[in-house]
């Protein structure tokens, strides 16, 4: 009677891991894919701002031809923020800061690019130009709240891979934190703006 008792404890603890262990597991997975949903939310507005870019350098060389070396950085500029592709899978801390830093330097040249075209009165008032440029900052805006989700998203999935029994079956499984969207380098100095 005792030896069966034994058994009988055995397999209910066994079963009680085996459901812990099935609950935990499908948790993660559901979170993971919460990071790749967010992570492709980042990717879309940021391929949004890669596809305005030509018909905003396009419609700047029509009134600031001389301008070429800007409109080159810019394009220069896009050329390499959409040659850095970072997968879901490929998230590591390295890899996003070399992603940051490809899109830094494609929105340091956009500022450049809008900052050219306050010399040119005609362009400043070219409808094209208006819609272009508004299109932009709603896209800036979309990829800052993007940007946001994803690293709420990546909490919350980095919580439940750390936290404790959760890390026991994330080891076993695989599943490991995700990097997160930092500020910009030089973002915590205020710009200089001088009239």
């Amino acid at each position: 009677m005792k030896k069966r008792m034994g058994w009988v404890v055995f397999l209910i603890v066994a079963c009680v891991l085996a459901v812990y262990c099935y609950m935990t597991y499908n948790g993660l997975v559901t979170k993971d894919e919460a990071v790749k949903t967010a992570w492709s939310n980042v990717e879309t507005q940021y391929q949004r701002r890669a596809d305005l870019i030509p018909n905003l350098v396009n419609t700047v060389k029509g009134y600031a031809a001389h301008e070429s070396q800007t409109l080159e950085a810019v394009t220069a500029a896009r050329a390499n923020a959409t040659s850095v592709n970072l997968s879901v899978d490929e998230l590591t801390p390295e890899r996003m800061a070399e992603f940051q830093q490809a899109q830094s330097r494609l929105q340091s040249a956009l500022g450049r690019l809008i900052a050219v075209s306050e010399r040119y009165p005609d362009l400043k008032a070219n409808r094209n130009f208006m819609e272009l440029q508004a299109q932009l900052e709603g896209t800036e805006n979309r990829i800052a709240v993007a940007r946001k989700d994803f690293n709420e998203v990546a909490r919350n999935y980095n919580v439940s891979v750390r936290r404790f029994p959760n890390n026991l079956v994330a080891g076993m499984f695989g599943f490991e934190t995700k990097p997160y969207f930092d500020a910009a380098a030089g973002s915590e100095t205020a710009p200089v703006v001088n009239f």
